[in-house]
């Protein structure tokens, strides 16, 4: 049913993690297959996902050109793009299972997931907060909140563009009211990714359509 692509670049520590989240969703037939697409690992990583039973595909050094591969040769009828640092809460692939049986695969809706640290210290309490409030407010999820989109959708918008901030120019694309943000979370390991710091004026700035090279000078 669903392909999860992973997008790596010398990911061996948080790659254990992502797949553990993975198990259950396997085993219950939710997850068809999970593609690590790889932008080309000098570490364990790609032992790691052969180790995993994950199917390899090779991509560029920026996380697009990986998430571009991995979409290129998904099988499943739904693609979740899932960064590796990000562990999705228990229980994610009954809700998801739902969303997808209420859409189906031919309809032009997504859903991403609720963004978390696993830190308890106040910097990554805000962050959330300002995750949440981007995500409720705007529809401009993250990245690493994970997008979960059917597979003819996916190809109808043209897939993931070598755009400033792709993961919201997706977003923008598939349109607020197509875009869910479900309940399950996905928690993501900061000891290897440093918190992101709230850019409201650049998030506002997208949210007003401004175009992808005049972001990228302000980014």
């Amino acid at each position: 049913m669903i392909s999860v692509v992973v997008p790596c670049l010398n990911a061996q520590e948080t790659l254990p993690r992502c797949f553990d989240s993975l198990i259950a969703a396997t085993v219950h037939g939710v997850v068809r297959e999970v593609i690590v697409a790889d932008g080309g690992s000098t570490d364990d990583t790609l032992i790691i996902a052969d180790a995993a039973g994950a199917r390899i595909a090779h991509g560029g050094s920026s996380r697009v050109s990986q998430l571009q591969a991995g979409a290129a040769c998904a099988r499943g009828d739904w693609i979740l793009f899932l960064y590796p640092e990000i562990a999705l809460s228990p229980g994610w692939d009954v809700e998801a299972g739902t969303f997808m049986s209420h859409v189906g695969f031919a309809k032009p809706f997504a859903a991403a997931f609720h963004f978390a640290l696993e830190e308890f210290d106040p910097a990554s309490r805000r962050s959330e907060t300002y995750a949440a409030l981007r995500s409720t407010l705007l529809k401009l999820p993250f990245g690493e909140q994970g997008l979960l989109i059917p597979r003819t959708f996916y190809d109808q918008l043209g897939g993931y563009r070598e755009v400033a901030m792709c993961d919201a120019d997706m977003a923008r694309r598939i349109g607020a009211g197509r875009l869910v943000i479900l309940r399950a979370r996905a928690v993501c390991q900061t000891q290897t990714r440093p918190v992101a710091k709230p850019r409201p004026l650049l998030t506002a700035l997208y949210a007003l359509r401004l175009p992808p090279k005049l972001l990228a000078k302000i980014n």
